[in-house]
């Protein structure tokens, strides 16, 4: 293994560890739920034990209406994280996203802490995964196919990450070209392209560009959960000790930066509104999905369905992955309750309201 090689294997598992044990997350914004409240039916005329909480997504049935975000893959320890995740995903007929597979393109020392995850998750769908900066540098045919083929993939994600890229101390950012470099994808692979934030959202303007690429699926992965720039900006102070990059004015805002992502829902429930090349566009709602309230709000807000790697992650680490997400269906089959949505398709129908206050 070169030193650029080690160096993603060891970013990998810093990341994770950062993400479990540091004080990461937005302090001076909220993903926006708090400000959001649902209209109560006083009269649902529904059974709660009768309220169904399936969905699809990416043409299959799934359980419910939440994805096991890309979390990790690529260092020793993520084929034991990644094989927990896939069987609880497996049990519970959701889909999963994997961490960045670009360690699977330097070489094959880790690829099966990647296909792990379809082993264990035969029937559900698994989301590839590969970053906007290899994106932009260009990736051939066969790189693409061995992204997909690794794990079998139902889709591939391109996440979006300019500000933590920004903060890492060994980014890139180098991201001229990357809407025509994403056309080519999502014309040579026979699977969708997901574009998906890490945390700083995506406005509607940049889901239109997007779409006009030939992405199909939107994860606005918006602020209000995991500040990536936090994340990296450990990194660099463990590296160098301190940051001079940019000024004391300056920083806390930048490490705070992005669109909350109700905020984005919103603005992304417009545009399908009003743009017809955008209103068949599948909208994933993550980025500070703290339980079920919030996953109802989203819906209502306009996504298909709700993301989470952050929260689901320290779960993960406490041995509660499973118990954390059935509780957060019950939170969301609670609010369809008292909506008066018997399935996901009426709760999308659900009004909203800015909290007064």
């Amino acid at each position: 293994m070169n030193n650029t090689e080690n160096q993603t294997v060891t970013r990998k598992h810093s990341h994770v560890e950062i993400c479990l044990h540091a004080d990461v997350g937005f302090s001076g914004k909220s993903a926006g739920f708090d400000r959001i409240e649902l209209e109560h039916n006083a009269v649902p005329e529904i059974n709660f034990d009768e309220i169904d909480l399936s969905t699809t997504f990416l043409g299959r049935r799934i359980g419910y209406p939440l994805m096991i975000s890309s979390m990790t893959g690529g260092y020793e320890e993520a084929g034991r994280l990644n094989r927990t995740i896939a069987e609880t995903a497996e049990r519970l007929q959701i889909p999963l996203g994997v961490g960045s597979m670009r360690q699977a393109l330097e070489n094959s020392d880790y690829r099966e802490t990647f296909s792990i995850v379809r082993s264990m998750a035969p029937s559900v769908p698994v989301l590839a995964n590969i970053g906007a900066p290899e994106v932009a540098r260009g990736l051939s045919r066969e790189e693409l196919m061995l992204l997909t083929d690794i794990i079998d993939a139902d889709a591939l994600i391109v996440h979006l990450n300019p500000a933590q890229e920004l903060f890492q101390p060994e980014g890139s950012t180098m991201f001229r070209n990357l809407l025509d470099k994403l056309r080519r994808i999502t014309r040579m692979l026979e699977v969708p392209v997901v574009a998906k934030e890490v945390g700083c959202g995506i406005s509607a303007s940049a889901a239109r560009r997007l779409v006009e690429a030939g992405v199909t699926i939107i994860d606005v992965a918006g602020a209000g959960g995991l500040s990536w720039q936090k994340v990296e900006e450990v990194r660099y102070l463990r590296q160098f000790g301190e940051d001079t990059r940019f000024s004391p004015g300056a920083i806390d805002e930048l490490l705070d930066w992005g669109i909350p992502t109700a905020r984005c829902l919103v603005d992304i429930a417009g545009l399908k509104h009003t743009d017809p090349s955008c209103k068949d566009m599948t909208v994933i709602a993550s980025g500070g999905i703290r339980n079920g309230i919030d996953i109802a709000k989203a819906i209502a807000l306009g996504a298909d369905l709700a993301a989470s790697a952050g929260a689901l992650l320290k779960a993960l680490h406490q041995e509660r992955l499973e118990e954390t997400i059935l509780t957060w269906m019950n939170d969301l089959k609670a609010a369809m309750f008292l909506t008066g949505s018997a399935t996901i398709d009426e709760l999308r129908k659900t009004r909203t309201f800015l909290k007064q206050g």
